[in-house]
C-alpha cells in the first residue's frame, strides 16, 4: 500500500476511534480535553480571571458538552484577527425521560424522547446501550481563593454535587420491530413509528414487583460504585454498540455512528493540534452542543460562548472593546458540518449541477435564503485554501423546491458579525444511527483546515 494511502486510512481510523469513545457530547469533550492537555493546552474556567500570554495555548469548557480552544496570536486581534473553525458535538439520538422506567405487559421499558431529526427506523432491531452524565451528591472537597483572597469551599460542580460520565459497553436495550406477519403492508407503506408508543426500548422482564422500577438507578449505581440514593439526576441517551469501521471493496468508505458531526470536530482538532505554535493571528476552534435542536441553549451556537472568549482574548489591548470589534472584522469563521453527497438511488433529490461525490474533497454549501452563511467572498477564500492544500473542492445548493437545513454558520455570523463560510465533507445516510462517508475525505478536510491555520 502506498504511503499516501496509509496516511488517509490512519486519519479515518483515528476518527473511528474518537467516535467509538464518544457516544455523547460529554464524552467527546472529555476526550478532547485529554488531547489538549497532552499538547500543553491549559484549561481555563469561565468564573476565574484569565492571564493570557502571546503564543499561549488554552481551552475552556461549558456544561461539559461545549468547548473552545485557542492559541493566542503574537499580535493583538485588531492587527491580525481570529482564524476560527466551528462545529458541533451532538448528534440525533433517543434520550431518557427524567422518570423513564415503567412496566407494560411484563416488560420493563424506558421512556425516551427524540433528540434532533433522527431517522427513527434505523434505531430498531439494534444492540443499544446507555451513556451520558450522572449527577451525584457530594460534599465540598476543594477550597480555593476567591477574588478577594478569602477561602471558600467548592464542590466539583459548585452546588453541592458532582458529575460522572458513564458508558455501558454491553447491550442493555432493544427496540424490536413488529413481525411482518402482524404488519403485512410494511414493505409497501413503510415503517411508521409513533414516538410515544413505538420507541420505548425493552430493558428487562418484570419481576412483578416495585423494584423493577428501580433497576436503572441500581444499575448505574453499581457501575459508578456509589449508592442509588447518591444519584441526583441522570442525563442518559441511547447509542449503538456496533463499532465504526473502514469498509468497501478498497476501504474507500467509513461506516460509523455520529459522523455528523464528529468528523468535522476531529478534523478541526487535528488541524489545531498539528499547527505551528506561533502565528500573528489567534487561532480558535469552538465546538457547540445542541445544534441538532436549534442551538438555543447556554452551550449552543446561539449562546455568547464564542463571543465571550474572543472578548476576553482581546482584554489585554489598550482599547479592549475596539480591539475585539476590529479583530472580528479581520476574521473568517469556518462553519464545519457534514454535506449531502449524491445518492445513487435517489439522484432526483439533488440539483443536477450540484452533485457532491464522496472522496472528492470538501463541499462549500450555499443557500440564497441564508440557511448557510456562505457568500461570494467567503466561498472564494475557502476555495483558495483548498487550492493551496492541493485538495479538490465541491459546491452544494439544495433543489429550489426543497427545504434547506441549517448550521451554526448563520447563527454565529449574526451573533458576531463575522464573515462566514459553511463547508463539510460529503456523506450518505445523514442522521441515521449508522452513517457513511469517504475514507479519503477526512484527510482532505484536515489538510484544508491546516492550510487555514497556517501562519501567514
Amino acid at each position: 500500500m502506498k504511503k499516501t494511502e496509509n496516511s488517509y486510512l490512519k486519519r479515518s481510523q483515528s476518527l473511528i476511534e474518537l467516535i467509538d469513545k464518544s457516544p455523547t457530547p460529554f464524552h467527546v469533550v472529555e476526550e478532547f480535553k485529554y488531547q489538549l492537555k497532552n499538547e500543553g493546552y491549559v484549561e481555563l474556567l469561565e468564573q476565574d480571571s484569565w492571564d493570557l500570554a502571546p503564543g499561549g495555548k488554552y481551552f475552556v469548557i461549558r456544561n461539559g458538552s461545549s468547548l473552545t480552544a485557542f492559541c493566542v496570536g503574537t499580535k493583538m486581534p485588531e492587527e491580525a484577527g481570529f482564524k476560527i473553525i466551528g462545529a458541533h458535538t451532538d448528534s440525533p439520538n433517543l434520550r431518557l425521560k427524567p422518570n423513564p422506567e415503567y412496566i407494560k405487559n411484563g416488560y420493563v421499558q424506558l421512556g425516551v424522547e427524540v433528540y434532533g431529526g433522527a431517522l427513527l427506523t434505523t434505531w430498531t432491531d439494534r444492540d443499544l446501550s446507555l451513556a451520558g452524565r450522572v449527577l451525584l451528591k457530594q460534599k465540598p472537597v476543594k477550597t480555593r481563593k476567591s477574588s478577594r483572597g478569602k477561602q471558600k469551599p467548592l464542590s466539583a460542580m459548585g452546588y453541592g454535587g458532582a458529575s460522572r460520565l458513564i458508558k455501558f459497553d454491553r447491550p442493555l436495550l432493544r427496540i424490536p420491530q413488529l413481525a411482518i406477519h402482524l404488519n403485512r403492508s410494511v414493505n409497501e407503506k413503510g415503517l411508521v413509528l409513533n414516538s410515544q408508543n413505538h420507541l420505548p426500548p425493552v430493558f428487562a422482564l418484570s419481576d412483578g414487583k416495585i423494584k423493577s422500577k428501580k433497576m436503572l438507578k441500581e444499575l448505574v449505581a453499581a457501575e459508578l460504585n456509589c449508592a442509588p440514593a447518591d444519584i441526583l439526576g441522570l442525563e442518559l441517551q441511547l447509542f449503538d454498540l456496533q463499532k465504526g469501521t473502514l469498509a468497501g471493496a478498497n476501504n474507500e468508505f467509513v461506516f460509523a455512528s455520529r459522523l455528523d458531526n464528529l468528523a468535522s470536530c476531529h478534523a478541526a482538532m487535528s488541524a489545531l493540534l498539528e499547527s505551528p505554535r506561533k502565528d500573528a493571528a489567534t487561532r480558535v476552534l469552538v465546538f457547540y452542543d445542541n445544534e441538532e435542536v436549534g442551538s438555543d441553549t447556554a452551550q449552543g451556537g446561539s449562546s455568547p460562548f464564542l463571543k465571550d472568549v474572543l472578548e476576553r482574548i482581546s482584554a489585554g489591548a489598550r482599547n479592549p472593546r475596539e480591539s475585539f470589534m476590529r479583530g472580528v472584522a479581520r476574521s473568517l469563521f469556518v462553519s464545519a458540518d457534514m454535506a449531502h453527497a449524491i445518492h445513487p438511488n435517489y439522484s432526483e433529490m439533488h440539483d443536477a449541477n450540484h452533485l457532491p461525490m464522496i472522496n472528492s474533497g470538501p463541499v462549500i454549501k450555499s443557500h440564497a435564503g441564508q440557511k448557510y452563511a456562505t457568500d461570494g467572498v467567503s466561498a472564494s477564500q475557502f476555495e483558495q485554501f483548498c487550492l493551496k492544500a492541493k485538495v479538490p473542492v465541491q459546491k452544494f445548493a439544495i433543489r429550489s423546491d426543497m427545504r434547506c437545513g441549517s448550521t451554526i454558520g448563520p447563527i454565529t455570523a449574526a451573533n458576531l458579525g463575522v464573515r462566514t463560510v459553511d463547508v463539510g465533507s460529503p456523506m450518505l445516510s445523514m442522521h441515521s444511527i449508522r452513517e457513511m462517508a469517504g475514507s479519503k475525505d477526512q484527510e482532505n478536510l484536515i489538510r484544508v483546515f491546516k492550510e487555514f491555520y497556517k501562519p501567514v
